[in-house]
C-alpha cells in the first residue's frame, strides 16, 4: 500500500524508496535504487535515476534529470529546467558509467531555473544558485552565485534574502530577522 500521490501517467520501477506524502507529477520516472525522502514534490516530466538520493521536503520542479551520483538534502529547491551531469568528458562511443562523479546540494539550497550544475561539486547550504548560472566548482554555505560561469556576488539568508554585512561582519536577515556572521569569508547563522 503506498503513502504517497503518483500520477498515473508516471513511471515508478521496482527497487526505488518513495517517502510519505510525497507527489510525483505528469509523466515523470522514477527509477530502480532512487530514494525520494518524505513530502517532496516531483514536477512534470522529471526523471530520477538509479541510486538518486532526494531528502525531506525537497522540490523538483517540471522538466528536471536528477542523474546518478546526485544527493540532495533536506528543504533543496530545484528549479525548472535545470541541468545536472555525472560525467566530465561525455562521448557516446565510450562507456563512462564508473567515472560518475558525485553532486551534494547540501539542506536548503535553491537552484534556479534552467541552471546547470557541473558534477563532482558541492552546493553549500543555504547557497542560491541564479537563474541559468553555470556552477563549474564548489559554492559556499549562504552564498548567492550568478552567471557563466558562475561567481559569487553576495551571502544569502536561510529566508533567500541578501545579507548585508556591517564593518563588523554582522547582518540581519530582512523577514525572519534572524543574525548572521561573517568571518573569513564564511557566514554562520547566530
Amino acid at each position: 500500500m503506498k503513502n504517497y500521490f503518483a500520477h498515473e501517467t508516471s513511471v515508478i520501477d521496482e527497487g526505488s524508496e518513495i517517502g510519505e506524502g510525497t507527489k510525483i507529477w505528469h509523466f515523470s520516472h522514477i527509477m530502480p535504487d532512487s530514494k525520494i525522502g518524505e513530502n517532496c514534490n516531483i514536477g512534470q516530466n522529471v526523471v530520477i535515476s538509479p541510486s538518486v538520493v532526494l531528502g525531506k521536503n525537497v522540490k523538483v520542479q517540471n522538466n528536471v534529470s536528477i542523474y546518478s551520483g546526485v544527493i540532495c538534502e533536506d528543504d533543496v529547491f530545484l528549479g525548472p529546467s535545470i541541468v545536472f551531469t555525472n560525467v566530465i568528458n561525455p562521448r557516446s562511443a565510450i562507456i563512462r558509467k564508473e567515472e560518475y562523479l558525485k553532486t551534494l546540494v547540501k539542506k536548503g539550497a535553491s537552484i534556479g531555473a534552467n541552471a546547470t550544475i557541473i558534477c563532482g561539486n558541492t552546493i553549500g547550504e543555504y547557497a542560491f544558485i541564479g537563474a541559468g548560472a553555470v556552477v563549474t566548482k564548489e559554492v559556499l554555505p549562504y552564498a548567492l552565485v550568478v552567471g557563466n560561469p558562475s561567481k559569487q556576488i553576495g551571502w544569502i539568508s536561510e529566508y533567500g534574502h541578501r545579507l548585508h554585512f556591517d564593518k563588523n561582519g554582522f547582518a540581519t536577515c530582512l523577514e525572519s530577522n534572524d543574525k548572521y556572521q561573517l568571518m573569513n569569508q564564511k557566514v554562520i547563522k547566530i
